[in-house]
């Protein structure tokens, strides 16, 4: 068990050792280190003698430092993806400096309780000296919590003649090209290393100014997943952050992009842009609209993409923002608040979406598991019956004209009624919603989930212990809606606009199921979330 929630990880080894033995040195370090783990490269760094006072140096921003920070950023994430690892770049340069790194303390924003390092201690003896040594060398560079420790991770994982360093590629010596002003975009939903990878080389490129532009908006329309993307202000809060932790000296400018361009085409400052595999194309369109706007075409620097190695057969085979948003799904996302206004047991799920959005199949899965269910589409309807408690309302209300000779109301011809006009569907919902809310207080003793498909929308979110919201995105919605009722597109979209979208309802789940793809994976995620209600469930 983690004995610190944050660290920071000197790296003595010399730079072509590192990633052959950084995968064992963060597996030591995540056994000490629970949240944040700062990395501090210092090849070479001695911390024993009788004449030892260590200071921090340069290391040269060439392309054997790039290699470096994207095998340390894969690494982390196939060993210890819980962390938040993040490589400080404040003594790395591609230009001659006169001035000393860390000349002034560096504030990080998550203090370091913890200095550990790969250094290799040959004599024993020397042990407190070498920690006293590490602390009063961090503690010259960063920010630390009060009380310090230091320690050396367990003997082996660094030691040299274990490792034999391929031959060595003069090209990795060359220094990365430097620009004053450089610019990104991207999503950076869920700041992952493949993020952090593109952010410290784009860092590693400025000399100046780092524009960065984070989608927003329509740009995040035709995302998968778009409800679970982290709001905007999150979005960039998280990247600023971690760009002030790994290299405070360079100016950022974050903006909002809700075009594919914007201030790339129009800033006669910049000299670069960053691009990956996938948005190449995208950076040559923007070289083409400066061309137009009569401005200096930017250097490209493209950055491979990550692979994902810890992937599923049906995953993409990069690390990408969408496939952590996809292994979202049937976790959960919002601890359930404690509701003192209903009994502990029968434990009550309440499974709402949109019309179209895949219900039924989860609630049959869910059957399947165990699960008793009250389908509270269906309790409504017995209100609608003849005799029931919200019929002579309704028919009050509505006119003789919604009744079928059997004195059944034809629900068609009042939904085409409710949904065309707003106020009526409110007048409609006031009659409904409280008879429905009566039936299903009677029914719910002993069942463990409820189906509804107007749960939130009529404000019934107290009379369940949790929120379990089912999404497809509104053109497959439509299609089914149009499919299963035999109505047109245009009636289908008054359907949906007169309900929550998803966006409101996922801001109100503790667990959402999306039933866009295969039914198979809809199961999938339908056993996950009842095996971790499991373990939630009260024991009394």
């Amino acid at each position: 068990m983690a004995l610190f929630q944050t660290g920071v990880l000197v790296l003595t080894s010399p730079l072509p050792l590192i990633p052959l033995h950084i995968a064992p040195v963060l597996t030591a370090a995540a056994k000490i280190v629970k949240n944040v783990l700062y990395v501090h490269l210092h090849p070479g760094l001695g911390l024993a003698g009788s004449h030892i006072r260590p200071v921090p140096a340069y290391i040269p921003a060439n392309w054997e430092v790039s290699r470096i920070l994207s095998n340390l950023y894969t690494k982390s994430f196939n060993v210890c993806s819980f962390l938040d690892v993040r490589v400080v770049l404040s003594n790395i340069k591609n230009h001659c400096s006169t001035q000393q790194p860390f000349s002034t303390v560096q504030k990080l924003s998550e203090p370091p309780e913890v200095v550990l390092t790969d250094y290799s201690i040959t004599d024993s003896n020397q042990s407190n000296q070498v920690l006293q040594c590490l602390e009063k060398y961090i503690l010259s560079c960063y920010t630390c919590k009060p009380n310090l420790r230091a320690m050396v991770l367990s003997s082996g994982v660094n030691s040299a003649k274990d490792f034999c360093p391929d031959v060595k590629d003069s090209r990795l010596c060359e220094s990365i090209p430097n620009y004053s002003d450089v610019v990104l975009g991207g999503t950076f939903d869920r700041l992952h290393c493949a993020h952090k990878i593109l952010l410290s080389l784009s860092c590693l490129l400025t000399g100046k100014r780092l524009l960065i532009g984070v989608a927003d908006g329509e740009l995040l329309n035709n995302k998968v997943l778009k409800e679970l993307i982290e709001p905007y202000q999150d979005r960039v809060e998280k990247v600023r952050n971690f760009l002030l932790d790994v290299n405070p000296t360079i100016q950022y400018e974050l903006v909002s992009l809700s075009e594919p361009y914007g201030p790339a085409i129009t800033d006669p400052k910049l000299e670069c842009i960053v691009v990956s595999d996938e948005t190449q194309k995208g950076g040559e369109a923007v070289n083409q609209k400066r061309l137009v706007n009569a401005l200096q075409e930017l250097a490209i620097h493209k950055i491979s993409l990550v692979k994902d190695f810890q992937r599923a057969s049906d995953e993409e085979e990069k690390l990408s923002s969408s496939t952590l948003r996809k292994r979202l799904l049937g976790s959960l996302l919002v601890p359930p608040k404690d509701n003192p206004r209903i009994p502990r047991t029968p434990y009550v799920i309440g499974l709402t979406g949109s019309t179209g959005s895949g219900k039924t199949s989860v609630m049959q899965y869910l059957q399947k598991m165990g699960a008793a269910a009250i389908n509270v589409d269906a309790v409504s309807h017995e209100s609608y019956r003849p005799g029931g408690a919200a019929h002579q309302k309704i028919v009050q209300q509505f006119g003789q004209e919604i009744l079928q000779e059997n004195g059944t109301i034809n629900r068609t011809a009042l939904g085409k009624i409710v949904f065309a006009d707003e106020a009526k569907l409110k007048c409609l919902s006031s009659i409904v919603w409280p008879e429905t809310a009566i039936l299903m207080k009677q029914m719910i003793g002993g069942a463990a989930a409820e189906d509804a498909a107007l749960l939130l929308e009529a404000g019934w979110i107290d009379m369940v212990h949790e929120v379990w919201v089912v999404i497809v995105p509104e053109d497959e919605a439509l299609r089914r809606i149009v499919k299963r009722d035999n109505i047109s597109e245009e009636d289908a979209k008054k359907r949906l606009a007169s309900q929550w979208t998803n966006d409101q309802r996922v801001q109100k789940a503790n667990v959402v199921i999306c039933t866009q793809w295969e039914p198979s994976f809809t199961e999938k995620q339908v056993q996950k979330a009842w095996q971790l209600l499991q373990n939630r469930l009260p024991t009394c």
